[in-house]
């Protein structure tokens, strides 16, 4: 049986746009009440919008996941507040244009692993004490088919950085399992969010269209989160059924 959600607290990072903006708008309309973060607060406040718009709970938290400091103040806050954080969601996510061996730069490189994947554990260590003192928790790692099949198209700083998320979050379940605490890497391929403006070869309007769409994204989160506390969804990898990978294969 589905769990019913109403009244649980979740924390969802990157929640301004795209999937974790998904994720978020999706699980309030169950009744969770969600805590926002990313860094900027228009976007925040669109997600807000959207949920309150709708009946919901929503909190901002602006935060840049990379500062370690921050992120535990914005962790100390929910815990304050409601005592506890029953679903983190790591969305927050980038890429950059130069991506490939010969143009990446080294400072690029490090943003795009410290934000990906340290900016990942850092919530993830934050928020283990309450989860464990209830002994039940759900951690969300937004990886990405770069996390579980190498791939040109997005370069080695991102392939490495989801490769890493997708590790981190199997260790979360070898180590808490036994507190309770459980962990899905959600390893989607495309999606149509704004991190595709960031490519260096433009997407299509069309292409878009074909593509996984965050509401999408938005309901598997939703879906994930509703799994009974004793199924624990360890890996889940998602594509758009028209993959161009595929499609390129056919058409080579």
């Amino acid at each position: 049986m589905l769990r019913d959600l109403s009244g649980t607290i979740a924390w969802v990072t990157g929640a301004g746009t795209g999937i974790g903006q998904g994720g978020a708008v999706a699980l309030a309309g169950e009744g969770v009440r969600v805590v926002l973060s990313g860094r900027r607060r228009p976007e925040l406040e669109r997600t807000a919008k959207a949920i309150e718009d709708g009946g919901g709970v929503a909190v901002i938290e602006p935060l840049d996941v990379t500062d370690q400091a921050a992120v535990e103040a914005v962790a100390q806050r929910i815990d304050d507040r409601w005592g506890r954080c029953d679903i983190l969601v790591n969305s927050a996510g980038v890429n950059i244009r130069d991506r490939h061996w010969g143009d990446v730069d080294s400072a690029e490189f490090d943003q795009v692993v410290a934000i990906n994947l340290n900016g990942a554990f850092y919530c993830t260590q934050a928020v283990l004490p309450m989860m464990r003192a209830r002994k039940d928790g759900l951690v969300i790692q937004v990886s990405s088919w770069a996390g579980r099949y190498h791939s040109y198209i997005t370069g080695p700083a991102y392939g490495a950085s989801k490769f890493g998320l997708t590790a981190l979050s199997a260790n979360l379940n070898i180590e808490e399992c036994i507190h309770g605490i459980r962990s899905c890497a959600l390893c989607p391929g495309e999606v149509a969010t704004p991190i595709l403006d960031r490519r260096p070869v433009p997407v299509s309007a069309e292409d878009r269209a074909k593509m996984v769409q965050p509401d999408d994204m938005g309901d598997l989160i939703l879906f994930i989160a509703r799994m009974p506390a004793h199924v624990c969804l360890n890996e889940i990898v998602v594509s758009p059924t028209w993959n161009r990978g595929y499609v390129r294969q056919h058409h080579g």
